[in-house]
């Protein structure tokens, strides 16, 4: 498990927390979502890496990037982040908040990589079929990679399901070369 998600773990407990006991858990989701993105921006994180910054004027230039998108027990995060050197962890945040977020609705959000469109009917088949799998309700994405060649790769929580062309080429050409 990566330090950034270990270091994460806490706060994103408070935010579900706070937004559960407030009943705005889909705002939170959405502003969690946005300030995730705003942290990766590339630009903006070279502006918030300057040692010349203090902690206050990077979470004032964060905050103000954000705009009235954020409303302001977004923004106290945003300072209390800053304060401790801990802006980068928004996105590990986010998504950790969005886990919660499911396993308190009993879901899971799986997302499926295939080298070409899933139909409805195939996308309805795989999520019973992980729907029995997993023991939960499952709600899943699609996305073409046509790297796969064929076949699919599924992502649902941990686990991994690897049925493309290209993972079976991989493994066969690991064996070969034993």
């Amino acid at each position: 498990m990566s330090d950034l998600v270990t270091a994460a773990r806490p706060y994103a407990r408070a935010v579900f927390e706070l937004a559960e006991a407030g009943k705005h858990l889909k705002k939170w989701s959405e502003q969690m979502k946005f300030m995730a993105t705003v942290s990766m921006d590339p630009e903006l994180k070279q502006v918030l890496d300057n040692p010349r910054l203090t902690k206050a004027e990077v979470s004032d230039l964060f905050i103000k990037v954000c705009g009235e998108d954020i409303d302001d027990e977004a923004r106290n995060l945003v300072r209390l982040l800053a304060e401790n050197g801990r802006l980068v962890l928004l996105p590990e945040i986010s998504m950790l908040f969005e886990k919660q977020r499911s396993d308190a609705r009993g879901t899971i959000d799986a997302e499926i990589f295939s080298a070409y469109r899933v139909s409805k009917e195939q996308k309805a088949v795989l999520e019973e079929a992980l729907k029995k799998r997993l023991g939960r309700n499952v709600k899943l994405t699609s996305r073409i990679d046509k790297s796969l060649l064929g076949g699919a790769v599924i992502h649902a929580g941990d686990l991994v399901i690897d049925g493309s062309l290209k993972g079976r080429l991989e493994k066969m050409n690991t064996a070969l070369t034993r």
